[in-house]
């Protein structure tokens, strides 16, 4: 049993700033991923970035529509997920989700939600023009 719990959301103006963390619990693994999906209302949920200590590497894996302004990061000691917004836009309003994968994965399949295994709540992230 896993439980995640992220913080870090708000309302921001376009080309503002946020940090949102993300705080593992629970049952710890040697091998595993953690990242972030995104969920606009009506839409569906949208693979942000992920990070893969699958081998101790801290290898990450960000999509294109938002690798020029998002860097993600980690403390695999402390199973903590950072996700640093930049010049953020209007389109990018949406609830962020923490996730956990076990084993880790690549960046051929990290992008694909129903492998992932454990899910926070969600963050909101609204960004006004």
């Amino acid at each position: 049993q896993v439980q995640l719990v992220e913080s870090g959301g708000g309302l921001v103006q376009a080309g503002d700033s946020l940090r949102l963390s993300c705080v593992a619990s629970g049952r710890t693994f040697s091998r595993y991923a953690m990242g972030w999906f995104r969920q606009a209302p009506g839409k569906e949920r949208e693979f942000v970035s992920a990070i893969s200590w699958a081998w101790s590497s801290g290898s990450t894996v960000t999509a294109d529509s938002v690798k020029d302004r998002f860097t993600i990061s980690g403390d695999n000691a402390k199973n903590t997920l950072y996700l640093q917004m930049n010049s953020l836009k209007p389109e990018d309003t949406s609830v962020y989700y923490c996730a956990v994968r076990h084993y880790g994965c690549s960046a051929q399949d990290c992008h694909d939600a129903g492998r992932w295994d454990y899910w926070g709540r969600g963050t909101q992230v609204t960004v006004s023009s």
